[in-house]
């Protein structure tokens, strides 16, 4: 026997009423949890120092490592600001113009992908190792896979990246002074 229109009716609104006080209560548990929990939470940041080509990653204030990169040529700059991750993709494929490469030793995004919120623009591995520290990338800061992965591990979606292109006080602390290469521009392939 088939149900009639107002039993119908009657499921969808019982069902809605569910779906609204569930809702309702998971609201209320979010908003009572303990401030200590999300305090315990480190405060994390990647900053990217375009003109040393290098990558730190901060934690409540202290730097916990520090990756060498390889970042944007003179024709496709990496981007200065101040953005957030917003994807976290493991073996991505990598997507050009007209062409896809799959997963694997020939992927130009190596085994990492770490979308920024500035769209087309990201961290990742790469298929060029040699192609770090130089200006090499089409914009995004392009890292070794085992690099990557580590900084993967490591992260979440929301964590704070700012890439930055002039050196000032900060980056001399974290990167060290006068540590920015010289002579170490080059136009490689690749992201």
């Amino acid at each position: 026997m088939r149900p009639d229109r107002e039993t119908i009716r009657q499921v969808r609104s019982l069902v809605a009423v569910a779906l609204v006080a569930s809702a309702e209560a998971l609201c209320q548990e979010r908003q009572a949890a303990p401030a200590a929990l999300e305090d315990a939470r480190p405060q994390r940041r990647i900053v990217v120092s375009i003109p040393d080509r290098k990558l730190a990653l901060i934690e409540d204030g202290r730097v916990v490592k520090v990756y060498p990169t390889a970042v944007g040529r003179p024709a496709s700059p990496t981007p200065n600001g101040t953005f957030t991750i917003v994807q976290r993709i493991s073996n991505p494929a990598w997507y050009g113009p007209g062409k896809v490469v799959a997963p694997g030793k020939n992927n130009p995004l190596g085994t990492r992908w770490l979308g920024l919120s500035r769209k087309s623009y990201g961290i990742h591995g790469t298929n060029e190792p040699r192609s770090i520290g130089r200006n090499a990338s089409h914009g995004c800061v392009r890292m070794r896979n085992r690099d990557v992965e580590d900084l993967f591990a490591r992260v979440a979606v929301g964590d704070v990246v700012e890439l930055r292109g002039e050196r000032d006080a900060e980056l001399a602390q974290i990167f060290g002074e006068n540590d920015s290469p010289v002579g170490a521009m080059s136009a490689g392939g690749g992201q």
